[in-house]
């Protein structure tokens, strides 16, 4: 019997000193989206041919078992998509689920997984509309998981690590790909075939190396906790469309859009 209560109170220190060191660790939350991140291919010499949004945010967060010497990391599969077929409906969806989660206080930081396509589109939304100085991440590849020089697992590696820091807290939405941090306000796709396809007119706002965030410079515009939208008080997107403009461009696309029930262009 004392051996055995030995034992116990052995187990229990052990238990106790492990504690701590565990519950420190922020906690990020992972929303999957599908695109070419949860893409999945038959041959690994092949970056540009494979499905798109195959694979489930439970098989991608135990890809990368470092994740856990970072963060507590959790996933929600929100959607399981392609990118192009995002719809306003799928933006306000996702918005008032960051907003849900953002309010929380066992939430440290949070990362959504989003095909490359849009993935600009969504990253300026959130910015607009999600009220909350932590940090929301937006995360993408531009080779599935199953192509040689795959990009994705490092992407969303650093993707976490940014969402579990202090320093990111405050500079709004923010875009980790290819080693870079963006803002989700200025950074767009610039081509379809390099890992290096997202860049910002004014420059990156910083680099993430080896789970360390540089900054070299903080967003100027509103953003986030200071915008004057709300996703708490947006149920739907009224429809804004775009048109080509040129020289000796002719009204007919803009009377076409507007009498469809465009209330912008």
């Amino acid at each position: 019997m004392n051996r055995f209560l030995a034992r116990c109170a052995l187990i229990a220190v052990a238990f106790c000193q492990a504690l701590p060191a565990f519950a420190d660790k922020p906690n990020v939350v992972i929303l999957a989206t599908g695109g070419t991140i949860a893409g999945a291919g038959a041959d690994v010499a092949k970056s540009a041919t494979y499905q798109a949004a195959k694979v489930p945010v439970d098989k991608l967060i135990a890809g990368i078992p470092t994740l856990a010497d970072v963060a507590q990391v959790r996933g929600e599969q929100v959607f399981q998509i392609a990118s192009e077929s995002f719809t306003n409906e799928h933006l306000v969806t996702l918005g008032k689920r960051v907003a849900a989660l953002a309010k929380q206080g066992d939430v440290d930081g949070i990362v959504v997984t989003h095909g490359t396509d849009t993935l600009e589109e969504t990253a300026y939304f959130l910015n607009l509309v999600v009220h909350t100085d932590k940090p929301i991440v937006v995360v993408g590849s531009m080779r599935p998981g199953t192509a040689m020089s795959a990009d994705g697992m490092l992407n969303l590696s650093n993707a976490v690590s940014v969402a579990a820091s202090q320093d990111a807290r405050g500079k709004g939405v923010l875009v980790t790909m290819n080693d870079e941090l963006n803002s989700g306000r200025d950074v767009s796709k610039m081509i379809n075939i390099k890992t290096e396809a997202f860049k910002s007119p004014w420059g990156a706002l910083g680099m993430v190396v080896e789970g360390k965030n540089y900054w070299f410079r903080l967003p100027a515009k509103r953003h986030t906790m200071n915008s004057e939208f709300d996703i708490e008080k947006i149920s739907t997107l009224a429809p804004v469309e775009i048109a080509y403009g040129h020289g000796n461009v002719s009204d007919t696309a803009y009377r076409a859009l507007a009498d469809k029930g465009a209330k912008a262009i």
